[in-house]
């Protein structure tokens, strides 16, 4: 299956990162999400239950975002990426979270991840 449902760009705050200036207030991050989804059975139905729903994703990300404090980008980004796999039925997902200014001089930095639903 390659049917990819993905949310580009997707700008949240949280709390989050190593230094003490930091821990202080929210900052912006960007969500680039790319959800492997067989999408044959909503194409047939046209149906949204039926469907990966992007804005029940990009709402319910919002949510959790906002409520952690990580250290790492590298813990929030594989706490997103399993929230993705196990609430919304994704069986892959890459998931790009950048923090754009956390250097002046470079326009984001981040990481990339990818990751499967696990067999059972």
């Amino acid at each position: 299956m390659t049917d990819v449902v993905f949310i580009e760009g997707l700008c949240l705050d949280a709390v989050i990162g190593v230094h003490a200036h930091e821990r202080l207030a929210p900052q912006p991050l960007r969500l680039d999400i790319r959800m492997q989804f067989d999408t044959r059975r909503a194409a047939a139905s046209d149906a949204l239950s039926d469907a990966l729903d992007y804005d029940a994703v990009a709402r319910r990300l919002a949510e959790y975002v906002a409520s952690t404090r990580f250290a790492l980008v590298e813990t929030l980004a594989e706490r997103c990426a399993a929230l993705i796999l196990d609430e919304f039925g994704a069986e892959r997902v890459q998931l790009r979270l950048a923090k754009p200014t956390a250097l002046k001089s470079a326009a984001a930095v981040g990481v990339e991840i990818a990751r499967a639903r696990r067999s059972s």
